[in-house]
């Protein structure tokens, strides 16, 4: 992996439901440390083109390279199961809208946290722990809360507790379906201050989906706009957001202003 190369490299990406257009004609590159929203409302095809990169769902076309640490750019609609589920473990990482699907929710928060570090081969039950530990506060748990189970946590706290799952082993492309979504206002707030810093923090390279435009005006960098499974206007975020050219991306705006 270096500089030189984007992280991801997306290529003509279609998805198809019989007659139906999930998604097409989607290309785009993301570069190292960039954050990269993607809004529209519902149906547009956000969420497909999502699950289609982070390997949940195979396109019908095109092609997902990333640029893995061991032999540079890779199609991953290709990889084996094996290889694709590793990438899920280390350089990946997926945070849904509903923490409920992203956790254990069965296992104790420290034990959430520290599946993923035994899933890239940690062994050592201290060190495990301590790290748990550590991430819990990075996410602002309280380290005596490691020995409960996400079911005794409010909505805002599961997040966050999937949020350190996911980010524990250091991945460097984060996929956010929604990550505010739900949620009140003011626990919003102050998870988006999180992954705010956490992103800046680490140097992470994501891709946010949301019908959110205050959600991606402060975390992303570049923005995606899509209507009916195509991307209609693209754009560094700010630009698209204070001079949004078409008229789909015109009327969200608006329809935000006036609200």
């Amino acid at each position: 992996m270096t500089q030189d190369n984007p992280l991801l490299s997306v290529r003509d990406i279609e998805k198809r439901y019989g007659a139906r257009i999930g998604c097409t004609d989607v290309s785009f590159d993301l570069w190292p440390g960039e954050v990269m929203g993607i809004v529209g409302e519902s149906g547009s095809g956000k969420s497909t083109l999502l699950n289609c990169l982070a390997g949940h769902i195979a396109p019908d076309g095109g092609r997902i390279l990333f640029d893995t640490r061991a032999e540079g750019l890779k199609d991953t609609a290709q990889m084996s199961e094996p290889e694709r589920r590793m990438l899920s473990r280390t350089d990946w990482a997926f945070v849904h809208q509903n923490a409920r699907d992203g956790l254990r929710m069965s296992v104790s928060a420290g034990g959430n946290v520290g599946e993923r570090l035994m899933a890239v081969g940690a062994r050592h039950y201290g060190d495990i722990r301590d790290q748990a530990t550590d991430w819990l506060g990075r996410v602002e748990i309280a380290a005596d809360r490691i020995d409960d189970r996400p079911t005794a946590f409010s909505g805002g706290m599961q997040q966050r507790l999937q949020i350190a799952r996911n980010l524990v082993t250091g991945p460097r492309l984060v996929f956010m379906d929604e990550p505010t979504g739900g949620l009140d206002v003011s626990v919003q707030a102050r998870l988006l201050d999180l992954l705010r810093g956490l992103v800046r923090e680490m140097g992470l390279s994501a891709i946010i989906v949301t019908h959110d435009l205050a959600v991606v005006r402060l975390l992303a960098d570049r923005l995606m706009v899509m209507k009916s499974g195509r991307v209609v206007e693209t754009g560094l975020t700010d630009q698209v957001l204070d001079d949004p050219q078409h008229a789909y991306t015109q009327l969200l705006v608006s329809s935000v202003l006036q609200v």
